[in-house]
């Protein structure tokens, strides 16, 4: 089939197999290996990407599925201007270990201050609860995704740039 695909702001389009899922779309065909393939049955959350700003686990979607639709992943959150400020969180705060469920929380995490800029604990939590992290126990994390609240994207360019 062929599909049409916005992939963080770049037009992507050829022939795939009905049944290829998005995550190896992604990262075979689109060479996009931020996105991890992780349990294969939507348990880990380590392949979320945003599918027109919502996460969805991308080992359960089809890329047909995504054709005529924006898909964001890990590589499209930082711009021209800098990292995001989730990305700047995660650096800031500590909220990585092994960096394996990372996108897929970030992803998370920039979906959650989009719709929501100044999430409490328990909002952050319940937000990152279907992305699992084996290493950190979350502390740092939910950090991170408060901190990202705390400075928007200008504020973080603005610092950047000094």
């Amino acid at each position: 089939m062929r599909i049409s695909v916005r992939v963080n702001g770049d037009e992507a389009s050829g022939d795939v197999e009905p049944r290829l899922l998005l995550v190896h779309y992604l990262r075979q065909t689109l060479g996009l290996t931020g996105t991890h393939w992780g349990c294969d049955t939507s348990n880990c959350g380590a392949c979320t990407v945003l599918l027109d700003g919502v996460p969805v686990k991308s080992c359960t979607v089809l890329a047909v599925m995504a054709d005529g639709h924006a898909v964001t992943t890990v590589e499209g959150l930082a711009t021209s201007d800098g990292l995001d400020p989730v990305q700047e969180g995660f650096m800031q705060e500590h909220g990585l270990q092994c960096g394996f469920c990372t996108p897929g929380m970030m992803l998370t995490a920039r979906a959650l201050l989009d719709r929501d800029p100044d999430p409490d604990e328990a909002t952050i939590r319940e937000a990152i609860s279907g992305n699992l992290c084996r290493c950190t126990g979350y502390e740092n994390i939910v950090r991170a995704i408060r901190w990202a609240a705390g400075h928007p994207a200008a504020e973080v360019a603005k610092e950047a740039s000094l």
